[in-house]
């Protein structure tokens, strides 16, 4: 068990990082550093950002769960 969830957080982790690199820039902060800081339309988004933004969801749940049951594993 305690290998699975340490495979899974391993996992989660890295696919959480590529999302949240998926993420466009909303102005400011490092993106306007790198030419990103054009302004867009906010109010309407895709349903690619919308399906992107529910998967970096269920990938943040899943890497909390990894992480707590981790602990509770080591603490036991």
């Amino acid at each position: 068990m305690k290998l699975f969830l340490q495979i899974l957080l391993i996992v989660s982790s890295v696919l959480l990082v590529v999302a949240v690199l998926l993420h466009r820039g909303r102005g400011g902060g490092l993106s306007s550093l790198f030419g990103g800081g054009m302004q867009s339309s906010l109010a309407g988004s895709s349903v690619a950002e919308k399906n992107l933004d529910r998967i970096t969801l269920l990938l943040v749940a899943i890497w909390v769960i990894s992480i707590v049951g981790l602990g509770l594993l080591l603490k036991v």
